[in-house]
């Protein structure tokens, strides 16, 4: 075909044809990088879960006026403690810090399951050591009785026997015990009866440790290393949140839920709230943005 004619051909079908525009109505769009409202409000919300986290870390790393003590946490864990799984040693002094040799150390629980008491006792060493195994973690009464100038003085106080930390399969108890002087001991009350010459001597701590008893100092700190984790735990969280709400992401959102429920709070709030605003972050939609 020469060139002429395919021109005039092209004009024919142009002049012929009605060339025809449809819409669609499909709108191109791009997503938001703004948060939802919905998850803007999840955010406001795991910052206050996060403010539970600390205060319950912050409850941990002050020992001595938390709403939970050491003891009261270390007794619950000693609770579901395999038994004969306490190690409990230590040494026992005078009042000048020498070491008492040949002193007893007389110790009873009570066994809830047979409903009786238990006890075993041991010696001090020359150095005034003293060692038990195979204990059952939990509280116990501990006699020191020391015989001098034909007196035994008996010095008791109320021990909590710390149960196995983690991975290790035996949970170990050091105590340093200082017995009163013997002015302490002829100063305290005697259970003899009227007439009778005085010789058992008796200083009797545990009325004054029935809410508190003598514990290993390493579980206390623990138990702080633990508050200082919640408390960090819970501030990181709370600078994902704050990222999420400026990032508008929705991932960072979840990490901030994650992380929030393991700083547990006061009566495990923390997990609760974290699970809950964990499973809202599913619900948050993705805003669209047309392009016009």
């Amino acid at each position: 075909m020469a060139e002429g004619d395919e021109l005039s051909y092209l004009d024919e079908v142009v002049e012929e044809s009605t060339v025809l525009f449809a819409s669609s109505n499909a709108v191109l769009t791009i997503a938001d990088p703004k948060l939802h409202p919905i998850g803007k409000s999840i955010g406001i919300f795991l910052l206050f879960i996060c403010l539970f986290g600390f205060l319950n870390g912050l409850d941990y790393a002050s020992p001595d006026d938390g709403l939970v003590r050491p003891d009261e946490f270390v007794y619950r864990l000693a609770q579901t403690a395999p038994e004969a799984s306490a190690t409990f040693r230590g040494t026992v002094s005078d009042h000048q810090g020498e070491p008492l040799s040949n002193a007893t150390l007389y110790l009873s629980w009570k066994d809830t399951n047979a409903n009786l008491w238990r006890s075993v006792e041991n010696l001090t060493d020359e150095q005034g050591a003293f060692n038990f195994e195979r204990l059952n973690p939990g509280l116990i009464r501990v006699d020191i009785i020391v015989e001098r100038d034909g007196y035994r003085d008996v010095y008791s106080n109320r021990v909590l026997l710390s149960p196995p930390a983690l991975i290790e399969p035996i949970g170990f108890t050091t105590l340093d015990f200082y017995v009163p002087s013997e002015g302490d001991f002829a100063a305290a009350p005697c259970d003899a009866s009227e007439g009778a010459e005085c010789e058992i001597r008796t200083i009797d701590m545990t009325p004054l440790q029935l809410d508190h008893p003598l514990m290993d100092p390493s579980a206390a700190t623990g138990y702080i290393l633990v508050g200082f984790g919640f408390m960090g735990l819970a501030l990181i969280s709370a600078g994902f949140a704050l990222w999420a709400l400026k990032s508008g992401s929705v991932a960072l959102l979840r990490t901030s839920s994650v992380l929030v429920i393991f700083t547990m709070g006061h009566y495990y709030s923390a997990c609760m709230l974290g699970l809950m605003a964990f499973v809202l972050t599913f619900a948050v939609p993705r805003r669209q943005i047309p392009l016009t």
